[in-house]
């Protein structure tokens, strides 16, 4: 039995293993609603949720980057900052990401008029991946008179106080798009999950993740594999109905480790819960997917008063994964598309539930007798 102990922080910590491979920060939730609302207090800029972070050491602070319905509707991306990157979140000013506007930062050659349009509906789920040492957000824009046009867009930040924006990553509707940290054979790697046609949010190319490459990130000439490296559908399974990338993919001396949502259909709705695959580290293409949910939702991760908003029952989300010297992952997610919490892990627990349970990534047949 694989087993490490793993810290938190503020004394808090415990033992993580096959069968308990996350631990819950017993402080969650560690941003909110009402901490945003003490800082954005004008009436237009209040905001009902906090969820769906991008997070990454910056200097000797954590940086987090969260997603906020404001109560007309439309999501905004704001900024925080903690010491620790457990506690003690002070919430910038003013989001630093909104729909665009002719008045915004641009790279050249991005159509700025298309950036409006693309982006009117509102700005989602950012992920910070650090590409050769540049903080790279990439972020979903929704187009407001199009139902249902999503597009992954990319921006470039120094400081996290203003960006440029490099318009979309692809000319074609995507949700989720995360990028390997540094380049592999000389080329950028990234892992997609497109959108697909079909009405309802399960199945068809919801159950796909697809990988891509290019020359240049910034540049929105990817070249995506014809066939999925991770697809599901094969039940029963926790993953059987919708999977997307999570968190940027990890380096770790085993392999590429990545992060991601998968969701099952019920009776009752879609819970949302955590997985985990390796990729090897020369060829991404080669993966192990872990059989087995490394965090399931609980009441446990959506802590709120009594008359405060709950968007999404039964969801966990993440959009960032950092990793510790000592091997030890903080995994910053979404309660119910409603709060912010974290958790911690290690990678070599992880690894080991993709090496030990698997799935054929492919058909999701297990790799082990039940």
């Amino acid at each position: 039995m694989v087993e490490r102990k793993v810290e938190v922080g503020h004394g808090h910590g415990g033992v993580v293993s096959l069968n308990e491979p996350m631990l819950r920060y017993p402080g969650n939730p560690v941003l909110t609603a009402w901490h945003v609302n003490q800082v954005w207090t004008d009436p237009h800029r209040q905001v009902v949720t906090v969820h769906n972070a991008g997070a990454a050491v910056v200097g000797d602070e954590t940086v987090m980057i969260f997603r906020s319905h404001l109560r007309s509707g439309v999501s905004v991306i704001g900024v925080a900052r903690s010491t620790d990157g457990i506690s003690g979140w002070r919430v910038a000013p003013e989001p630093l990401l909104k729909p665009a506007t002719p008045a915004d930062a641009f790279a050249a050659g991005v159509d700025q008029s298309a950036m409006v349009r693309i982006e009117s509906g509102g700005v989602e789920d950012p992920r910070i991946n650090v590409v050769d040492g540049a903080y790279v957000i990439t972020y979903s824009g929704y187009d407001a008179q199009t139902r249902n046009q999503v597009r992954v867009c990319l921006a470039v930040t120094e400081d996290f106080t203003s960006v440029v924006r490099h318009g979309p990553v692809l000319q074609q509707d995507m949700r989720n798009v995360v990028i390997f940290g540094e380049r592999i054979g000389g080329k950028y790697f990234a892992l997609f999950r497109p959108n697909d046609v079909l009405p309802g949010d399960t199945g068809g190319t919801y159950t796909q993740i697809r990988i891509g490459c290019a020359d240049d990130y910034r540049a929105g000439k990817w070249e995506i594999d014809d066939e999925p490296i991770m697809r599901t559908g094969w039940g029963p399974s926790a993953f059987s109905d919708k999977i997307g990338p999570g968190a940027p993919p990890i380096r770790s001396s085993a392999g590429w480790l990545d992060l991601f949502h998968g969701v099952r259909t019920t009776m009752d709705g879609n819970p949302y819960v955590l997985g985990v695959a390796l990729h090897d580290l020369e060829d991404p293409r080669r993966v192990q997917m872990s059989s087995i949910p490394v965090l399931f939702p609980t009441r446990a991760d959506c802590r709120i008063g009594e008359s405060e908003y709950v968007h999404v029952p039964n969801v966990v989300f993440s959009c960032a994964m950092v990793r510790r010297t000592d091997g030890t992952m903080l995994v910053y997610y979404g309660g119910n598309d409603t709060v912010m919490n974290v958790a911690v892990t290690h990678e070599d627990v992880l690894v080991e539930l993709c090496r030990r349970y698997g799935q054929d990534p492919l058909t999701g047949r297990l790799l082990y007798p039940v």
